[in-house]
C-alpha cells in the first residue's frame, strides 16, 4: 500500500536550483563534445578488399603541395598545414571553425603495404588514397599433396 509518509515530495520552486545545475552540466558535456581534436582531423572513411585498402580524408582548401603522405609498414601518416588567415588590424574573429596549422594523423591498416605501388589523388577537397597489400602479405592458398 502506498504510505505518503515514505515518499519526499519536492515543489517545484525547490527541485528549480537542481534542474538548472542539471542543464549547466548537460550544457558543459555537450559544449566539449562538439569540439574537435586534432587526432581527429581530418575526417577520413577507410575501406579494403582483398589487396588494398582505400582511405579518403577531408581535407578542403588545402594546397595539394602542402599535404604529406607517409607509408611505414601498416602505418599511413597525413600531415600538413593550411594558411592562417591574416586579419587586418582593427579586425577580429567573431567565430573560427575552420582548423588552421598543421595537422599530423597516423592511420593503422590491417596489413602492411607496398609503399612503391601507393597512388593518391586530390581533388574538389578531397584526398583519395590507395594502398596496395604488400605482396608477402597476401593470403596464399596451400595445395595439400
Amino acid at each position: 500500500m502506498f504510505t505518503p509518509s515514505l515518499w519526499k515530495f519536492r515543489s517545484f520552486p525547490d527541485a528549480a536550483p537542481e534542474i538548472l545545475r542539471l542543464q549547466q552540466e548537460m550544457n558543459r558535456l555537450f559544449s566539449n563534445a562538439e569540439q574537435r581534436k586534432s587526432y581527429d582531423y581530418p575526417a577520413i572513411n577507410i575501406w579494403e578488399n582483398m589487396k588494398s585498402a582505400f582511405v579518403t580524408a577531408e581535407l578542403p582548401g588545402l594546397d595539394p603541395e602542402r599535404i604529406d603522405i607517409e607509408v611505414t609498414g601498416d602505418i599511413l601518416t597525413l600531415s600538413g598545414s593550411s594558411q592562417i588567415e591574416s586579419l587586418k588590424g582593427s579586425e577580429s574573429y567573431l567565430r573560427q571553425e575552420r582548423i588552421q596549422g598543421s595537422f599530423k594523423r597516423k592511420i593503422q591498416l590491417s596489413f602492411p603495404v607496398d609503399p612503391k605501388k601507393v597512388e593518391a589523388h586530390y581533388e574538389k577537397g578531397i584526398l583519395s588514397v590507395t594502398l596496395p597489400r604488400l605482396e608477402e602479405s597476401l593470403p596464399k592458398k596451400i595445395k595439400i599433396n
